[in-house]
């Protein structure tokens, strides 16, 4: 195996959660696993990272940022909407977005899944769908939560991949393949840093990635679910930590 610390380290952002009267920050285990599979050394963000000199100390030793899905929803006001979003989490919108600036800035691979793509969304400039069920032309793209888990993440519908982008690169000759769907908002607009690498049957963005940069993507699916056992899903990951490796690299050669 190596020595574990010759792999690339990930910071993955953590969401916020009230357990048994605390609040707690969490991660699933599903993320942790992805990443260690892929060949990636997860280290979990804690959102006061998000406090500027924490930030700048932290960025130098990351060789890629991983911004996994969550229940919660990003802050309307954060893309020009009003009123509240019952389920947010201020502190994780501020930490996302500040790592995706630094992301893009600094060149750092980004690979952003479900809430991790709307937060790339909103971070660049676009907009949200806040309720994708009161969009009649659309699909249904929540989960049922009635189902057992392996059943809410099995594949739900077709995506159809936009060709001259990172998806095709990783994934060439595969035109469409089908994904799962556990989210009930997406993206409505993209700011023009972000380019479309898939859409759903019903329009609908399934995947974007930031123009002019080395790797940084986000996926509205869950690759991270079983990511072993699909190969479009570990192709999607190892070329994420692939260019993690080459990020590191180039570091140590500055």
């Amino acid at each position: 195996m190596g020595n574990i610390f010759d792999k690339p380290l990930i910071g993955v952002v953590m969401c916020r959660n009230r357990l048994k009267g605390h609040q707690t920050q969490t991660l699933q285990e599903k993320y942790l696993n992805a990443v260690l599979t892929a060949g990636g050394l997860p280290i979990a963000l804690p959102h006061a990272l998000a406090e500027p000199d924490l930030l700048n100390a932290l960025l130098p030793k990351l060789d890629g940022i991983f911004l996994p899905g969550s229940p919660s929803n990003v802050q309307p006001h954060l893309y020009g909407e009003n009123g509240d979003e019952p389920d947010a989490d201020p502190g994780r919108d501020e930490l996302s977005l500040a790592l995706i600036a630094a992301g893009i800035e600094r060149r750092i691979p980004i690979f952003a899944i479900c809430r991790g793509l709307q937060e790339l969304v909103v971070a660049t400039g676009g907009t949200l769908y806040r309720r994708l069920c009161d969009c009649p032309e659309l699909l249904e793209h929540r989960e049922d939560p009635e189902l057992p888990v392996a059943e809410q993440y099995a594949p739900s519908h077709e995506v159809q991949v936009q060709q001259g982008g990172v998806i095709s690169q990783l994934i060439p000759g595969c035109n469409t393949f089908w994904v799962n769907s556990l989210h009930g908002q997406g993206a409505k607009t993209l700011g023009p840093g972000l380019r479309v690498e898939a859409r759903a049957q019903d329009g609908l963005v399934e995947a974007v990635s930031v123009r002019d940069h080395p790797f940084a993507l986000g996926v509205q699916w869950h690759p991270e679910w079983n990511s072993s056992e699909y190969a479009l899903s570990r192709l999607l990951l190892e070329g994420f930590i692939t260019a993690c490796r080459s990020y590191h690299a180039e570091k140590q050669q500055l």
